[in-house]
């Protein structure tokens, strides 16, 4: 019988990552239990910062607009509902049901109680060293709907 040989590439698929949220949740959770809260938090600036290096490096150049994209990029990818609001020094971003947490609960996943540090810990990261900032505005634990508002750093908070 001959021997049939496909050849794919990681490109070729559907990018989804599902299930990826429920083992981060499962690690946040060890870590908080073994080492406390600080350690999640510590943990995810540093993952951040590596991570969404290319993106910190498009955010120094594009601002704002950079987040935007990305934003809609990952919203459309995992099937979440994003509304975005660019102006020129502010980015006000509602997410009205984190994908990654109604996977989660729909699999029976544990979400970790500091999930939302997932939202504020990464896009502070993803703004340190820039003129932007970011602050999480409001969080349900439920299902991860969030309001949060990226700004210029000389911008005072609300």
């Amino acid at each position: 019988m001959p021997r049939e040989v496909m050849e794919r590439m990681a490109s070729d698929n559907e990018y989804l990552h599902r299930d990826f949220h429920g083992a981060l949740s499962n690690a946040l959770i060890y870590l908080e239990e073994r080492f406390g809260e600080e350690a999640v938090r510590e943990y995810l600036h540093r993952f951040a910062r590596a991570y969404y290096a290319p993106l910190r490096e498009e955010l120094a150049g594009r601002g704002l607009p950079a987040i935007a994209d990305r934003l809609r990029r990952v919203c459309a990818a995992e099937g979440g509902e994003v509304r975005l609001d660019l102006r020129e020094d502010e980015l006000l971003v509602q997410v009205t049901a984190c994908p990654a947490v109604t996977h989660m609960r729909a699999q029976g996943y544990r979400v970790s109680p500091l999930w939302r540090e997932t939202i504020r810990c990464t896009n502070e990261a993803i703004c340190e060293g820039s003129p932007w900032r970011y602050e999480l505005l409001e969080y349900c634990d439920e299902t991860g709907a969030s309001r949060g508002r990226f700004f210029r750093a000389k911008e005072a908070a609300r």
